[in-house]
């Protein structure tokens, strides 16, 4: 009976699939991020078929030696990998699969509940009425920024730089601009979008979105010196990854009036935020909660077990990552 590890409680989606399949599955029971130790000692000796991992866990040569050769896959419950030393485990013939497309709709979404809270000033407002301090209507009265008719710079046209663009050309009459490494003219006829130059982009831009993978090349892709080409007019909003903004030189800006304001849903030291960025109230702060519907979720789990049921059967799994 293969035996498959979980290293946090997922929603019961996924689970059900494996022990329906026969398998036998331990969950972590504390229910919390696993230190790389504790989860070497929580995997070491057991004989483990398969691991459902979490961007949280940082897998490298030492969790794959505490895996043992017998395990086959890691299956990572994200989009994202860059928590996973692919190459090693390419060493290893360790399968490392993730759950791309089904959180596709709900990042977008939550991409727009930030751009409209941050150019709406919702937090604020909030704040502002929780303190009592609402004493009737006034006519400049926590003064926002409509998006309407307004340009939105895609940095990453992936699949949901795709969709923040479709919402906001078609919902919203914005126009958009975009970067990628790859030029989609068929993007551009569909959605009268423009290429552009990252430098063009960001200095044309009324909103900047970000959705590109966590890479060398794109650490700290905003830094101070991308971020004094926006407009002082503009808004950053960021759910991709944490390290692609450097987030001192975003609280510097973003305090100096550089930029308008701003909206993240990942930190560059996550769980950590830079103290700075607490004090400001031109930004606008969530704890990396962009996929966190019950919908998706449980879409992610489902697929994250489908990966490993694949895998452990003698197929390809659907989404293993090259």
């Amino acid at each position: 009976m293969p035996k498959i590890y979980i290293t946090r409680m997922i929603p019961e989606s996924g689970i059900e699939m494996l022990k329906n399949k026969g398998y036998e599955v331990v969950v972590n029971p504390e229910d919390l991020v696993l230190m790389r130790e504790e989860l070497i000692e929580a995997i070491k000796g057991k004989n483990y078929d398969a691991v459902l991992c979490l961007l949280t866990d940082e897998i490298d040569a030492k969790v794959f030696d505490a895996a043992g050769p017998q395990c086959k896959i890691f299956a990572n419950y994200a989009t994202g990998f860059n928590n996973i030393d692919v190459a090693e485990a390419k060493k290893r013939n360790v399968m490392i699969t993730n759950t791309p497309g089904v959180l596709t709709n709900t990042v977008a979404e939550h991409t727009f509940a930030l751009m409209l809270a941050i150019a709406h000033r919702i937090a604020e407002a909030d704040k502002f009425v929780r303190a009592l301090k609402y004493q009737g209507w006034a006519p400049r009265l926590l003064l926002g920024n409509d998006l309407f008719e307004k340009t939105i710079g895609i940095i990453g046209l992936g699949r949901i730089g795709s969709r923040v663009a479709r919402h906001a050309v078609k919902g919203f009459d914005m126009k958009a601009v975009y970067y990628d490494v790859k030029r989609n003219e068929e993007f551009e006829k569909e959605f009268s979008a423009v290429y552009a130059p990252l430098e063009d982009v960001l200095k044309q831009s009324d909103f900047i979105s970000i959705h590109v993978p966590l890479l060398d090349s794109t650490r700290h892709l905003i830094n101070a010196e991308n971020l004094k080409l926006m407009k002082f007019s503009a808004y950053l909003i960021n759910t991709s990854r944490g390290p692609v903004v450097d987030e001192a030189a975003l609280a510097y800006a973003l305090a100096n009036k550089i930029i308008k304001g701003a909206a993240l849903d990942v930190f560059e030291f996550e769980p950590n935020i830079t103290p700075e960025l607490l004090a400001l109230d031109n930004i606008v702060l969530t704890p990396h909660i962009a996929s966190a519907t019950e919908e998706t979720r449980s879409k992610m789990s489902a697929l994250a077990a489908a990966n490993i049921i694949e895998a452990l059967e003698g197929r390809t799994p659907p989404n293993l990552v090259e």
